[in-house]
């Protein structure tokens, strides 16, 4: 019997994406497919991405938008964003699927949790758009839930600007010191908010592991695939 393959699930952060701008930055994506595509070699790889670089629905609703249909406009990003990393990974010479929450026949599959588990099992990646097809879902949230239903070893989420669970926010606090692992209940009695708490409550409840991570230093993404112990591994 061949040896089952290691299944992850990747957040990427949509800000990424657009490297700091409105919008997406090819060269940026391209380097993000590349590394995808390295790791996908030796293992299955599902992706959630954000629409950060786009709109994000938290932020519209502050400043007076209506936050369900602020939250949908974020939602339609993360479409984009799938839509530009599938190019990238299929330039890479990745066989890829997009899956969107919100009915979308035209650019991508309907989300079908057995259809995307058949795709993996083929060496395709699957690349999950507009969020879970509901407002007050995070994207953190999201891959969470996608994980768990794909039955994914374990999630990474792939941050950008900072490597891992601090202690306190390493932005507001130079004593914060980076944690190599922490539990879910440690983590969010802390106020650890790196991971939305809802995705970090879901993982806590179904005992799926979690590594986060810095998007930065050109081969984390790769490394997060294979399984090698970058950032920091939280547990229930």
């Amino acid at each position: 019997m061949p040896q089952k393959k290691r299944r992850v699930l990747l957040k990427l952060s949509g800000e990424a994406f657009g490297g700091g701008t409105i919008g997406v930055n090819p060269d940026i994506v391209a380097q993000i497919a590349k590394e995808i595509a390295d790791g996908a070699k030796s293992a299955e790889v599902a992706i959630v991405v954000g629409g950060g670089n786009f709109f994000r629905g938290a932020e519209l609703s502050q400043r007076g938008m209506e936050r369900t249909r602020a939250d949908y406009m974020g939602m339609l990003g993360t479409v984009m964003n799938a839509l530009a990393l599938q190019d990238f990974l299929e330039q890479a010479g990745v066989d890829v699927r997009v899956q969107s929450a919100i009915t979308m026949s035209q650019v991508t599959e309907p989300y079908i949790p057995l259809r995307a588990i058949r795709h993996l099992e083929k060496g395709r990646v699957v690349i999950f758009g507009a969020g879970a097809g509901l407002p007050y879902f995070s994207t953190d949230t999201v891959a969470a839930q996608r994980a768990l239903e794909i039955k994914a070893d374990e999630v990474l989420v792939a941050k950008n600007g900072v490597d891992g669970v601090y202690s306190a926010d390493p932005k507001k606090d130079p004593s914060a010191v980076k944690l190599e692992k922490i539990t879910y209940q440690d983590a969010l009695v802390q106020g650890l908010k790196v991971v939305d708490a809802t995705a970090f409550s879901l993982c806590m409840d179904n005992k799926m592991p979690m590594r986060v991570f810095g998007m930065q230093g050109g081969a984390n993404i790769t490394d997060a695939i294979k399984g090698k112990k970058i950032g920091t591994f939280v547990s229930a």
